[in-house]
């Protein structure tokens, strides 16, 4: 089992290159035949395998293919990988309620998930739910990415789910701007038919905090 464990953390800590190779010399193919088969340079590969060189996404797919892998286990980006490349930044903070501020300076972060590197930005945080307003879209224990997007006009979110603070109290809602009498209001609504929407109008103290982009975590 400690060897398991030990080649797990091996194939972990790999380079693009070193898996390039890797997986090359496991189908015993030479750089001359796995760049005819991927239809690119020699040397070019040579320079990729050593990271010297960056891929783009067109020579990482036909690699890919001539290796016999998907794309997403080759490069360590995919929801399927088994071997992840390292990168910076791949913790976000993990928050309870929505909070009222940055999420690198909210004084509300108890935790950090660890994500992905492609949906890591410093402006983002996780959020993990509480209530059942979203069902069946979102459902109570789900984690979500969110962008930190405060005081975003609703106009530019309609139709998104985003998390809002109304008078002090976290919220996560789909937006839509409609008018009654003749003034503005936003329309918060929840998936989940039996809860009522809210009506917002200048009189509420409202802001967007952040809008909602993908589910990270949902337990069975």
């Amino acid at each position: 089992m400690a060897d398991v464990w030990a080649n797990i953390r091996m194939r972990a800590a790999e380079t693009l290159g070193q898996r390039i190779r890797r997986r090359r010399k496991h189908l015993r193919l030479s750089q001359m035949e796995l760049s005819r088969q991927a239809a690119i340079n020699q040397g070019y590969l040579s320079e990729i395998e050593r990271n010297r060189r960056q891929a783009s996404r067109h020579v990482l797919e036909a690699l890919a293919a001539a290796l016999d892998l998907p794309l997403a286990v080759l490069i360590g980006g995919g929801a399927e990988h088994d071997t992840p490349q390292p990168y910076e930044g791949s913790r976000l903070p993990l928050f309870g309620s929505i909070p009222a501020g940055p999420p690198a300076e909210s004084q509300e972060q108890l935790e950090v998930l660890p994500v992905l590197r492609h949906l890591w930005a410093p402006d983002r945080y996780c959020l993990r739910l509480a209530q059942d307003s979203m069902e069946p879209t979102l459902k109570p224990g789900d984690i979500i990415l969110v962008q930190y997007r405060p005081d975003v006009d609703a106009e530019h979110v309609q139709g998104k789910i985003c998390a809002c603070l109304i008078d002090g109290h976290p919220t996560l809602k789909r937006i839509s701007v409609g008018t009654q009498e003749g003034r503005r209001i936003i329309i918060l609504r929840g998936d989940n038919p039996t809860a009522p929407p809210i009506l917002v109008d200048e009189t509420t103290d409202f802001a967007i905090q952040g809008v909602a982009i993908t589910l990270v975590s949902r337990e069975l």
